[in-house]
């Protein structure tokens, strides 16, 4: 079966990897055009675009989606597999496959519909989430199910190890689908129901910012749901630092959000409701460190407030 691939970060990488073990014909790979990445800016290919060329794949980087309609008109594919491309495809190129473009989307729709379904997930305390192949449509996220994987959502796991395992999760889940087809077996496609969508809007910058009036059980998803970017960030004793770990304390506070509550050994910080026990801090420029490092070095005392 005659298969493009669209896909751009390393979520991507597992899909196009199975796709190469199962014997696809892989014509082309389409990803997103290199940028400039790191401290350095340096620009870079995509980590889909470095995996591919080192396969040997011809990789195709058009600029918006009548380049990449152009490319997958010339090759004709029988499918087009899109998995986090990083740009909506016009419908003139889901309807040019004879099975049209399937995706992997990492949620289990229709909850969690566009950008960031993952850390969405975490941030709102979800006990799953999962896989759903769809094949696209129009809408953002609303074609058919052709099959769905759920998996929960560990107490302690960040957004950057449950992407690990969903990227997984997804090529297993999709490879039976593209084998019934391959074999020319039927594929049930189910529509999403009507109830439950919901929207994972993207992940912006300004979001990684602690907010002590809220919740400690919201903060504490948030570290999770914001690793490894945005991170979360507060200024604790003057230093800023990233939050790279905490748990939740008491539900009761003596005192107002912000307001140390204890400084050794733990830091215990008062919210909105309940206390925050950050575990791992990293200052600027700096590694991540137990709290009770960076209280060695910046002392704190009861009473004292955090931004």
């Amino acid at each position: 079966m005659k298969t493009v691939f669209a896909g751009t970060p390393p979520f991507a990488l597992p899909a196009l990897e199975a796709l190469i073990q199962g014997g696809f014909a892989v014509q082309a790979v389409l990803t997103q055009p290199d940028r400039p990445a790191g401290r350095g800016r340096k620009v870079t290919p995509s980590p889909v675009k470095a995996h591919a060329c080192a396969l040997g794949l011809p990789v195709y980087t058009p600029a918006d989606g009548a380049g990449a309609e152009a490319v997958v008109r010339s090759l004709e594919p029988d499918v087009v597999i899109v998995v986090a491309y990083g740009m909506l495809l016009p419908p003139a190129l889901l309807a040019i496959p004879r099975y049209g473009a399937l995706n992997i989307h990492a949620s289990l729709l229709p909850r969690w519909r566009g950008a960031a379904p993952i850390a969405r997930a975490i941030e709102a305390g979800d006990s799953e989430t999962g896989i759903t192949i769809i094949r696209l449509d129009a809408g953002l996220d609303t074609g058919p199910m052709l099959a769905r994987a759920a998996t929960p959502i560990g107490q302690d796991e960040t957004a950057e190890a449950l992407t690990a395992r969903l990227a997984h999760l997804g090529a297993q889940t999709l490879m039976p689908v593209l084998e019934a087809l391959g074999h020319g077996h039927p594929v049930t496609a189910v529509p999403q129901p009507p109830v439950g969508a919901s929207y994972a809007r993207k992940l912006r910058k300004e979001e990684g910012v602690v907010d002590w009036q809220r919740d400690a059980a919201l903060l504490e998803r948030q570290i999770r749901a914001f690793t490894p970017w945005p991170g979360l960030r507060a200024s604790i004793g003057g230093v800023d630092v990233k939050i790279g770990a905490a748990r939740v304390g008491g539900a009761r506070c003596p005192a107002s959000p912000g307001v140390v509550l204890e400084a050794g050994p733990d830091l215990v910080i008062a919210t909105g409701h309940g206390a925050l026990v950050p575990t791992l801090l990293q200052v600027a420029g700096g590694r991540m460190q137990p709290s009770q490092a960076f209280l060695q070095a910046h002392p704190l005392k009861v009473g004292d407030r955090v931004a």
